[in-house]
């Protein structure tokens, strides 16, 4: 019998450390499983007691939003904090050191603008600045400036990179590695000035105060791996004016992000506005120039709508 029970006791002890083992990968299961899912969809808001935070989109029809806390540069130490808040106003998902813009950047665009005009197809990316002070929020009023053929307002949806990390001297293919996330973008855009501000430059005309809005959420790039498969959309009134692909751009996302980081450091929070599809109002006859009382929709699906309504600049002379 004593050795009967000697020959059993190696197979008792296989089995218990075999037990140990399944309970060691049951935990480490359970423990993965119960990982948080990554903060992908982020928004900046005022609460009502008057506080910004950054927190995470509510879900449709929501009123508070919950926030999140860590490095917005470092989307994975974001965590989400378990307090909510009444999202009172919601802000710009980000406050950018620098806004540039790529003109002429789609096909279509350039072909009932630009080409009308003798221009030749760009052989590099074209680019513009908007100045800081021109950023504006989602539900934000964008002013018809009270100025010579003000009159003129016209809309541009847009993609927004926002740049995650300094970005100098990078290549096309590493390009898209330095993009935190993409939010949408209104280069609104006085045309007159645009064209008549001096020197052929631009910056007057898109550079208004709020003629720059930006929102409603920024989505991290994890989200969005290929930004040359995405819908952009302009609606006035609920009318569509513009619907295009984002395959139409001559300049790639990641060709506009090289180009402009050539000996020139683009630094995080740093915007780009990639261009405009076809249908503005200035490529049609007669133009259908914003008006107060409009309100404009851009929208990228998979990242939101863009809203906001045209009123007269405050300080309009009566």
């Amino acid at each position: 019998m004593f050795a009967s029970t000697l020959r059993r006791l190696p197979l008792a002890r296989a089995a218990a450390a075999a037990g140990a083992a399944a309970a060691t990968v049951a935990a480490y299961s359970t423990t993965a499983e119960a990982k948080p899912k990554p903060v992908t969809r982020i928004i900046r808001f005022t609460a009502s007691d008057g506080q910004t935070y950054m927190g995470e989109e509510p879900s449709p029809g929501a009123t508070t939003a919950e926030l999140i806390t860590g490095d917005l540069y470092a989307p994975e130490s974001l965590v989400r904090t378990g307090e909510k808040k009444h999202v009172t106003k919601l802000l710009s998902p980000i406050v950018p050191p620098a806004i540039f813009c790529i003109g002429l950047n789609y096909m279509k665009h350039y072909e009932e603008s630009a080409k009308k005009r003798g221009v030749p197809l760009p052989d590099k990316p074209v680019i513009f600045m908007k100045q800081n002070y021109s950023l504006n929020h989602p539900g934000g009023e964008v002013w018809l400036p009270d100025i010579d053929k003000g009159e003129q307002l016209d809309w541009e949806v847009e993609l927004t990179i926002v740049i995650g990390k300094p970005c100098r001297n990078v290549s096309k293919e590493q390009a898209l590695d330095y993009v935190l996330g993409y939010t949408v973008g209104n280069d609104v855009s006085s045309r007159h000035w645009q064209k008549n501000a001096g020197g052929a430059q631009w910056v007057k005309g898109k550079s208004m105060d709020t003629h720059c809005p930006l929102g409603p959420v920024l989505v991290t790039a994890a989200e969005i791996p290929d930004p040359q498969k995405l819908q952009v959309i302009t609606r006035v009134n609920g009318a569509v004016q513009q619907d295009e692909n984002t395959k139409d751009m001559i300049f790639s996302c990641a060709e506009c992000i090289s180009w402009l980081s050539q000996s020139m450091t683009l630094e995080p929070g740093t915007v780009i506005m990639t261009g405009t599809p076809a249908g503005v109002a200035a490529g049609r006859s007669p133009p259908n120039w914003l008006v107060p009382g409009d309100v404009v929709e851009c929208e990228i699906p998979g990242i939101g709508v863009l809203r906001n309504p045209i009123v007269m600049a405050p300080d309009a002379k009566k």
